[in-house]
């Protein structure tokens, strides 16, 4: 409550506000409070390849079903391609051709004829204490029930224990039954580079526990987020978390801690082999 009695705005996330918030508070603030925000890095070509394949796949399902062929869905690639951040452009082409490759095998797997209930879907749900919120990569029905899909181009293949533990994920999952009234317990992480799935499903506990890891945290953020607003110390308020993912910080050059925690990395560092 606050002081006037009246009770204080639920405080908004995302699955990327609440990631950056438990990461680093430093880098929270620089990307959601300071303004004007600090000059960011240039463009990491991991990032890159990935908004390309989600992109492609996203204009993928705005075509009638009988023209979603693997062959579209690599001139979808190329439509999309973007070269920022990688090493010179033979580097760019190498992995332009990996991801149509990618895609390509992915759609020649998908029924695409059964059409998602969503695509790049914008859900929420409300809680006593915050209003979680996000973009679906995709949302299937199976039955009776809803399916999170969320898209992965990473180096690594993923785990069983990766869905299970995502946060964003087991968020995507309550907001999807709020916004679409309809059960959704089940989650997948789809890589694109491997073709595996790795699922998880949901128990009421489960998708409660992560919610409660959620409030505690949005709450802490919120806390900070006021305090600085009534003139707290920055500093202070927002910590530098340092790890080895400094290397890869937007705002790297302007954290002398984070500097010092891990090296400079060149803009394709993450790009697999």
């Amino acid at each position: 409550m606050s002081l006037d009695g009246m009770p204080r705005r639920l405080f908004k996330i995302t699955p990327s506000r609440l990631a950056t918030w438990l990461d680093c508070p430093r880098r929270y603030r620089m990307t959601y409070l300071d303004r004007p925000p600090p000059s960011r890095g240039g463009a990491w070509a991991h990032s890159t390849l990935g908004a390309v394949v989600h992109n492609a796949l996203r204009a993928l399902f705005d075509l009638d079903p009988p023209r979603r062929t693997p062959e579209a869905g690599a001139r979808l690639v190329d439509r999309n391609w973007n070269g920022e951040g990688f090493r010179d452009d033979e580097q760019a082409a190498t992995y332009r051709e990996r991801a149509r490759g990618w895609v390509a095998d992915y759609v020649a797997e998908l029924d695409v004829t059964d059409e998602p209930v969503g695509v790049e879907r914008w859900v929420s749900v409300p809680t006593g204490r915050i209003v979680a919120e996000g973009r679906v990569d995709r949302i299937d029905r199976r039955g009776d029930e809803l399916v999170v899909i969320d898209y992965k181009t990473g180096r690594n293949p993923l785990t069983v224990d990766d869905a299970r533990s995502s946060p964003a994920l087991a968020l995507y999952a309550l907001a999807v039954r709020r916004t679409l009234r309809r059960h959704c317990r089940r989650v997948e992480l789809h890589h694109l580079p491997s073709g595996e799935v790795a699922a998880w499903e949901h128990t009421e506990p489960s998708l409660q526990r992560h919610l409660t890891r959620m409030e505690e945290a949005a709450d802490d953020a919120a806390l900070a987020t006021d305090t600085l607003a009534a003139g707290g110390d920055p500093e202070a308020l927002f910590p530098p978390r340092t790890s080895p993912g400094c290397s890869y910080c937007d705002f790297r050059r302007h954290c002398p801690q984070g500097q010092a925690a891990a090296p400079d990395r060149e803009p394709w560092a993450l790009l697999a082999p």
